[in-house]
């Protein structure tokens, strides 16, 4: 708790040298992006990064998490007669993560 506390202090003591309101605290803000097309959501990553570094916030990511992937057998015959065929679906789910540490306030105006 101690620890906390004193980085909390020493990163509010930094940002009140800068000329930042003093109500604004610091938080490390954790985007989680999820999606079955991995193109849109690599652009989405992008401007996403793109418009944090605009503003000067420090962002780490994106970091990808190991992708989901939901399958489902099941049999082509609707009755049970019949040759024993059968259908194989997967649905593939990509996960982003994204860790911003600004104030609360400017990750509003960036998403």
């Amino acid at each position: 708790v101690n620890k906390s506390a004193n980085s909390q202090n020493l990163a509010m003591s930094t940002y009140k040298k800068e000329g930042l309101q003093e109500e604004q605290q610091i938080h490390k803000i954790r985007i989680t992006l999820t999606s079955r097309n991995v193109k849109s959501l690599e652009k989405v990553c992008g401007d996403l990064i793109r418009r944090a570094k605009e503003s000067e916030l420090r962002v780490k990511g994106p970091i990808r998490m190991p992708t989901k992937i939901l399958k489902i057998t099941t049999r082509k015959t609707p009755c049970g007669e019949g040759s024993k065929t059968w259908d194989r679906y997967e649905m593939r789910i990509h996960k982003r993560v994204i860790d911003l540490h600004s104030a609360a306030e400017t990750v509003k105006q960036i998403t």
